[in-house]
């Protein structure tokens, strides 16, 4: 406990640290006080009435409440992230767009420039949707078209201020932006959630299976930190030059390929697409086909739904780690500082060699990262509640250790900057930056 103290103590002693720490507060405050205003013409008494269950329980989780009550934010950030999953599919398939990604600052500037434009029709698609999917008639106190188009301006402008407060978060505080507004959205639901299934649904007679549940939360956890901690170390050796009258390199070091690479952005990635079929079946629920997809991929735990899910994931995660990690730079920065891998000639043949490395460790960390994103599901059939499946494992679980893993990790970098003893007793929390340090 005392050397708890002692780092919290060594944390808020860095001006830089602390600040930024506070700026992240403050944007997550904002953004938790914008998910209880409700939208201008929307009796909030009335909302009881709408769409629940399914899918729209599983969108609610993601948005911390906000969905249900028909906030400014109902969509959240949401739509942002389908954006990016759009533009990074043109980075590989569209000339124009990898053109864009290889220019530089400049390009990355027009990147995110297109992103928020795509984000702001996705929002006005998404948010035609989400009135006539969810928003019950009585719930309108002025319907018509001025209200649609108004309501839909106003979910508009919430999506731009939470992608703005992303950004923000990212440049003036702690953690990645988006995926920080995604996990506090989380962890404000979980509260309520563990008190249900531990108090008013177990209760006194279910004491046992509920100190059950929570052993087995622990060690899924436990696997989840193993997945995210978890990396293939590649020997190096750099061979020895003298420059001047010193003699520099011919130490060995190694290249750590985590097994999952691609951290939390494919289960982000794929919960986002997995939106989409509901918020079509609200547009064609009369027809057959709008019935079908409501009925078949509304359910989030159905096996219909965790199929596609898994896939999702399998292809994010493949995909997304060959856009995160690129052997050629590796292989070209280890010829360019003399290093080399033993027995793996520098250049091409060592570029090889690295990206069959990282497609033997990502497929098992891919099926591995499914397998914990559909748990859920089979928690429910076991008895557990709908609302506490969602955080017993799945993509509730995996956001939220992977983003406070990532924020650890960043900690860690100022304390161990500043020589101050790390957060653990090794003085060192893995993270996605390893891989950029190779």
């Amino acid at each position: 406990m005392k050397k708890f103290i002692s780092t919290i103590r060594n944390i808020f002693s860095i001006e830089d640290l602390r600040i930024r720490i506070l700026n992240t507060i403050g944007f997550l405050i904002v953004f938790r006080l914008g998910s209880f205003i409700v939208i201008p013409g929307i009796d909030p008494e009335a909302l009881e009435g709408g769409a629940q269950g399914g899918i729209f329980d599983f969108l609610n989780t993601f948005l911390g409440g906000s969905f249900s009550r028909a906030s400014i934010f109902a969509l959240g950030i949401m739509p942002y992230i389908s954006a990016s999953i759009v533009i990074q599919l043109m980075t590989v398939a569209v000339p124009y767009f990898q053109k864009l990604q290889k220019e530089g600052e400049s390009g990355r500037k027009r990147l995110t420039q297109i992103t928020r434009v795509l984000t702001i029709a996705i929002t006005a698609a998404q948010g035609g949707s989400y009135l006539a999917a969810t928003i019950p008639a009585q719930a309108i106190m002025y319907p018509g078209a001025f209200f649609n188009i108004s309501a839909i301006i106003i979910l508009i402008t919430g999506t731009m201020f939470c992608m703005w407060l992303g950004e923000r978060i990212t440049d003036k505080g702690i953690g990645n932006g988006i995926s920080m507004l995604i996990m506090i959205g989380i962890i404000s639901r979980f509260p309520a959630s563990l008190w249900y299934e531990i108090v008013e649904d177990k209760g006194l007679n279910g004491a046992l299976m509920s100190v059950l549940e929570i052993v087995a939360l622990f060690f899924i956890v436990m696997a989840v930190i193993a997945l995210v901690q978890a990396t293939r170390r590649i020997p190096i050796q750099y061979a020895k030059q003298v420059i001047g009258n010193k003699l520099y390199g011919g130490k060995r070091d190694y290249i750590p390929l985590k097994v999952n690479a691609s951290g939390v952005m494919p289960i982000i990635f794929a919960q986002a697409l997995m939106f989409i079929p509901s918020m079509v079946a609200g547009l064609w629920r009369d027809s057959e086909i709008g019935a079908y997809i409501g009925s078949t991929f509304s359910d989030p735990y159905s096996w219909q739904y965790n199929l596609l899910f898994g896939i999702l994931i399998l292809i994010f995660t493949f995909f997304y780690t060959a856009i995160t990690v690129n052997p050629n730079d590796i292989a070209d920065n280890l010829k360019r500082n003399g290093g080399f891998i033993p027995g793996i000639k520098p250049g091409k043949q060592t570029s090889e060699f690295i990206d069959q490395i990282l497609t033997k460790i990502t497929l098992p960390g891919s099926i591995f990262l499914a397998v914990i994103a559909v748990i859920p599901a089979f928690a429910v059939k076991a008895g557990v509640s709908a609302n506490f499946a969602q955080f017993y494992g799945g993509t509730s679980l995996l956001i939220m250790v992977g983003v406070i893993l990532d924020t650890l990790q960043q900690i860690e970098s100022y304390l161990l900057m500043r020589h101050y003893e790390g957060m653990m007793k090794s003085g060192k929390v893995k993270g996605r930056s390893q891989i950029a340090a190779a």
